[in-house]
């Protein structure tokens, strides 16, 4: 061999050892040697304490299932067992964080590109205690030194693949959210087939997706309080994040009860190295769909008990903002069904709600919640704080204004059939609700009603103190025949009612805003009959009482019926109140005072003849609205023509009511437009004493 054969043959044999020595020695060190320094660097740049207690070992193995020559090539698969992470200096409790064990292997090759790739970190009996105080310090927060802002950002990428775990226990104390939250996590006897629990179309779903759902493997077992309500859940998690790999989306299912509301979701988590998306089944039940808004921060009206079940997609890393879509749901509030798509951007300044709703079948009974109107039973119930007291009519309950600052809303609802009595004559419903920044609109809300329509523009400001509301009604084409369905006499009745309001008020319930009122209100009826049986059908025991009085027994034909009310702080007056009939003109005079619910009323009537008026004094109805009471004053009528002295005072409101006149059905003109051209004249409508 020649002397550089030798040479190089001598340099490789030297080599060969030295890779031998430093495999033996690698192989053989004891690793528990660095755990000092490990544990010092690292509570160094933690800014608290971190130990490695027990066993630290580093065993070096192939990994036949990377192929080719990278099969060689050894890993090395590090363990660690007994670690404690504790807590800042302002945590009473001394530890954080504790772990049995931690098992995890590093890629060798990758860390040639500056790459620290770890398939698969294994955890064994995870348990952490999680705080954050009122002023928002959290323990999960850590302080790092800060870094020279001239320095060059760190080149090296850590690329973790997937995290397996043990049974575990996690507790969760939270003072801005009020939560004291206790996670046991026990794994289950036997792994659960996602299919089984999700259903074969969630899992088909899964797969359609290119992915393939994993097992349920942990039980999960939740107690505490949330927002100071009592919580209780249980559920089924699997046993593996796969951060990396989308095609194994992390299975989650929940059961859980918050005070009044039962929450239930099944589904994945399909981004769980950034908690970025969730592709759940969502069941929500509760008592009122206002008892969401301290659990979500979703501002929802008042309503019955309800149940919804629907499918919940969120985005958690949208650049407007995390977004949520509860749809294709269905459900049932009261005894009303529900189905529609909302959608939920947690956007700013304000998060935004958007969605349609639909009911075919709506009773109307269900939309009293919404303004308080429901008994107080209910109301309690459903968690209201008011009570309404029993000789009060008006709604007290108080409207959660504060609550509309905190989101805004366009959302379009449509009873598709409003199933009521035969007392009230409503078909259909249609709102667009609009809320922005604390500003409530309803364009319009709009119900059918006996063949006709009630259009209305509500809007309630809740950016002042008190509330100031404002409504714009108008009545149109309400046939009398539908409004009184099972009255026989009505039913030959081609007469229809119009009417318009311009109502404005302050105050934070129904009864407060109609308290302040001002505004007016108008009325027109023509070609319609009344009797003390319609009476009885309508529930009113005043106006039976009345009609008793004037005609007896007998249905009495209206030619027209006209109203003009002049409303101001709460007090309504009649400009014109007059009803026509083919046996006398009645007049109606005196207050109705929406604050304190009293009715004053004078009724006059004056007799078209001889054979059926006998009355020789007008009635008058008093009391408070919840009971008024009826009566003949202890005065004479006056001559003929008492009831209009101030014809000029009603000239101005009786042209008003000319453009409510609709046209009569039939060959009978409209009774209407002649009463009402003689008292925009100044003339009295023709009568005859009765004295």
């Amino acid at each position: 061999m020649s002397r550089t054969g030798k040479i190089i043959s001598w340099t490789l044999a030297t080599l060969a050892v030295l890779l031998v020595i430093i495999a033996v020695v690698i192989a053989t060190f004891d690793w528990n040697r660095l755990k000092p320094t490990i544990n010092e660097k690292v509570s160094a740049a933690l800014h608290r304490p971190f130990a490695i207690n027990g066993n630290l070992a580093v065993v070096w193995q192939r990994e036949p299932e990377e192929g080719g020559w990278r099969a060689w090539v050894p890993w090395p698969h590090f363990v660690a067992e007994d670690i404690t992470l504790g807590n800042p200096d302002w945590s009473k409790n001394p530890q954080m964080a504790g772990l049995k064990r931690i098992e995890f292997r590093l890629a060798p090759l990758p860390l040639l590109a500056e790459r620290v790739v770890i398939p698969r970190i294994d955890l064994t009996e995870p348990s952490a205690d999680l705080q954050r105080l009122a002023d928002g310090r959290a323990n999960w927060t850590f302080q790092f030194d800060p870094k020279d802002p001239n320095a060059e950002p760190s080149s090296w990428v850590i690329d973790i693949g997937a995290i397996g775990f043990d049974k575990g226990h996690v507790t969760y104390n939270d003072a801005t959210l009020n939560a004291q939250i206790d996670v046991v996590i026990d794994p289950l006897g036997k792994p659960i087939p996602y299919s089984e629990i999700a259903g074969n179309g969630a899992a088909k779903k899964v797969s359609d997706q290119g992915g393939s759902a994993q097992d349920y493997a942990f039980g999960l077992k939740v107690g505490g309080r949330y927002k100071g309500q009592a919580l209780d859940a249980t559920g089924k998690i699997g046993g593996l994040l796969a951060l990396q790999d989308a095609a194994q989306p992390f299975p989650v299912q929940m059961d859980l009860k918050v005070d009044q509301t039962r929450i239930g979701v099944v589904g994945t988590l399909t981004d769980p190295r950034n908690l970025g998306a969730l592709d759940l089944r969502l069941r929500l039940a509760g008592s009122s769909l206002g008892n969401l808004y301290p659990l979500t921060g979703v501002t929802l009206p008042d309503s019955p008990p309800y149940s919804t079940d629907g499918h919940l997609i969120a985005k958690l890393h949208e650049a407007g903002g995390a977004s949520f879509k509860y749809e294709g749901f269905n459900g049932k509030i009261g005894d009303s069904d529900i189905h529609g798509d909302l959608g939920f951007v947690a956007s700013q300044p304000r998060p935004r709600l958007s969605g349609a709703l639909v009911s075919n079948q709506l009773l109307f009974a269900d939309l009293a919640p919404l303004i308080g109107a429901d008994s107080n039973a209910e109301q309690k119930a459903r968690g209201g704080a008011s009570k309404q007291p029993t000789d009060k009519v008006l709604p007290v309950e108080q409207f959660k204004t504060d609550r509309w600052a905190a989101m805004d809303a366009d959302v379009e609802f449509t009873g598709k059939r409003i199933v009521h009595s035969e007392k009230l004559p409503f078909t259909d419903l249609y709102t667009h609700v609009i809320l922005d920044n604390g500003q409530i609109r309803l364009e319009p809300l709009r119900f059918g009603v006996a063949g006709g329509k009630l259009d209305a523009q509500i809007d309630l400001n809740g950016r002042t103190t008190p509330l100031q509301g404002h409504a714009k009604v108008t009545a149109r084409g309400f046939k009398l025949k539908q409004l009184a369905p099972s009255f026989a006499p009505m039913q030959t009745s081609f007469g229809e009612l119009n009417g318009d309001a311009d109502i404005a008020g302050t105050g934070n319930s129904v009864a407060a805003l109609l308290g302040s009122a001002n505004g007016n209100l108008k009325m027109l009826i023509n070609d319609g009959t009344i009797s003390r049986d319609l009476m009885e059908i309508a529930g009113l025991n005043v106006g039976n009482f009345v009609v008793g009085k004037i005609f007896g027994d007998k249905e009495v034909k209206i030619n027209c019926a006209a109203a003009d009310l002049g409303i101001k702080d709460g007090l309504a007056k009649p400009n014109l109140f007059v009803f026509d009939t083919e046996n006398a003109i009645i007049y109606i005079d005196g207050t109705a005072n929406f604050k304190s619910e009293q009715l004053d009323m004078k009724i006059s009537p004056e007799s078209k003849g001889f054979r059926l008026l006998s009355l020789r004094s007008p009635l008058y109805v008093r009391g408070p609205f919840a009971k008024p009471g009826a009566g003949v004053q202890a005065v004479p009528l006056l001559l003929r023509g008492a009831g209009m002295i101030a014809l000029g005072a009603v000239a101005g409101p009786a042209a008003g009511l000319l453009a409510l006149v609709a046209p009569s059905g039939g060959n009978e003109p409209n009774q209407c437009t002649p009463l009402l051209q003689q008292m925009r004249d100044g003339k009295a409508p023709k009568t005859v004493s009765s004295n």
